[in-house]
């Protein structure tokens, strides 16, 4: 949007002179002739969520300084989140602000002008590849069907390590005046001594208790809560009598006071643990709980821009694939290489998630690839190397989601596994296409 500063000056009245270019825009002839866009203020604040807004001109004056710098806020949305040299900062964006109401704004001189963009590319999908389309079912939550006797088989669960030095047995508390804590008046609680004063089975019972009622909310319950609540707690105790958790360093093995307080402080975890045990061996049956919109497919992806490494696909809906790694790419170049792919695509921005509970808390678990076999079996592929406890709780909430849908029926035969080489890839094609 541009205003010849000479008619500015030439004219007696700037606000006349702003009203009439913005009554008479595109006009021939007429003062608004020049200008092209105009967008209301109002718009700007009043949550209008536009990520493209490069200028802003302000042609009323504001009541409110506060309002004044929501409308700038609304051209500072970032347009990009590709790092800056691959280091830990984003590129600096930049919205130019011009009029009356915004001159409080520090102005920059000629040095002070944005570096150029990096380079972007469009991100999107191609229609005339219908063929390569992958769709998958829109899964709110999984639902459990347990039996009335819960089970673990103790010898398959695997050891659990505990680290002394991750666990805190001292905890300080200040009381908090006038918004911040007061040091000065601090004091101390030593939960050691507050764990020594209970017994072991009352500390699993009201962990066992807590997490029960977390976890068991997706179980569709065939028997009394108690009852069941009662066996989670047997069978906790049965794997702890049976030496399946590793404390480090040993010191803390050979001294039996500490070694209750590190296991009675790391309880909640232990149940975890197990909890995954005691769903597979005891479900009988999983079912997968749809949204209202069934199922989505790699043809709702929207278009966007990105800077970051990339490369042309060619059995892919969508016209290029991110690289986040080397690694990545090699697995990119050799899906559409692969006799045995029919399809695949890189899971970035389609939305394709699974729900999994960790440390109390609900997150989202987006694999790396969805990949269309010959035999019209849809795997899920993830490139991972070294492997946490955080990721093997995604695998397994990943095995049931698979489940629920094959037993489903109406989205097709669905597989999963991990890449841990970059040379692995075919091999793990042909295991599901024999």
């Amino acid at each position: 949007m541009r205003i010849d500063s000479r008619k500015l000056e030439e004219n007696s009245s700037d606000t006349d002179y702003l009203r009439e270019a913005v009554d008479t825009v595109g006009q021939e002839g007429r003062t608004g002739e020049q200008l092209r866009n105009i967008i209301s203020v109002g718009m700007l604040s009043e949550g209008w969520d536009a990520r493209t807004v490069t200028h802003i001109m302000g042609l009323r004056a504001f009541t409110s300084q506060l309002l004044c710098e929501q409308v700038v806020g609304r051209g500072l949305r970032r347009t990009s989140y590709d790092r800056l040299n691959d280091g830990e900062l984003f590129a600096p964006e930049y919205v130019n602000v011009f009029g009356i109401p915004f001159t409080f704004l520090p102005h920059e001189d000629a040095e002070g002008r944005p570096r150029p963009t990096a380079q972007t590319d469009i991100i999107q999908v191609i229609d005339e590849r219908r063929e390569y389309e992958i769709s998958w079912p829109n899964v709110e939550r999984l639902e459990y069907v347990v039996k009335q006797t819960l089970s673990i088989d103790v010898d398959d669960i695997p050891v659990l390590e505990l680290k002394a030095d991750g666990t805190r047995i001292n905890v300080e508390i200040a009381p908090v005046v006038d918004g911040k804590a007061n040091l000065s008046m601090c004091s101390d609680i030593d939960i050691e001594r507050l764990y020594a004063a209970k017994r072991m089975q009352e500390i699993i019972f009201d962990t066992a208790g807590s997490v029960y009622d977390e976890m068991s909310a997706s179980w569709q319950k065939e028997g009394m809560k108690i009852n069941l609540l009662g066996q989670v707690i047997g069978l906790t105790e049965k794997y702890l009598r049976n030496g399946k958790i590793k404390i480090s360093p040993e010191l803390f093995i050979t001294n039996e006071h500490r070694k209750k307080i590190i296991i009675s402080l790391n309880m909640e975890r232990i149940i975890r643990h197990i909890w995954q045990y005691i769903t597979s061996t005891s479900t009988e049956e999983i079912r997968p709980v749809l949204s209202k919109k069934r199922e989505c497919s790699t043809g709702e992806m929207h278009s966007w821009y990105t800077a970051r490494p990339n490369g042309l696909t060619k059995k892919s809906h969508i016209n290029r694939c991110i690289y986040d790694s080397t690694w990545e790419e090699s697995e990119a170049y050799s899906l559409d290489r692969n006799s045995h792919v029919k399809a695949w695509a890189k899971n970035d921005h389609l939305g394709f998630h699974v729900c999994y509970m960790f440390n109390g808390v609900l997150r989202r678990y987006f694999p790396d690839f969805l990949v269309r076999l010959e035999n019209d079996i849809t795997l899920i592929l993830e490139v991972k190397g070294q492997e946490h406890e955080q990721d093997r709780v995604k695998r397994a909430m990943l095995h049931d989601w698979i489940r629920a849908v094959n037993s489903e029926g109406h989205f097709g035969k669905w597989a999963c596994n991990v890449s841990r080489s970059a040379a692995d890839i075919d091999g793990i094609i042909a295991k599901f296409c024999r």
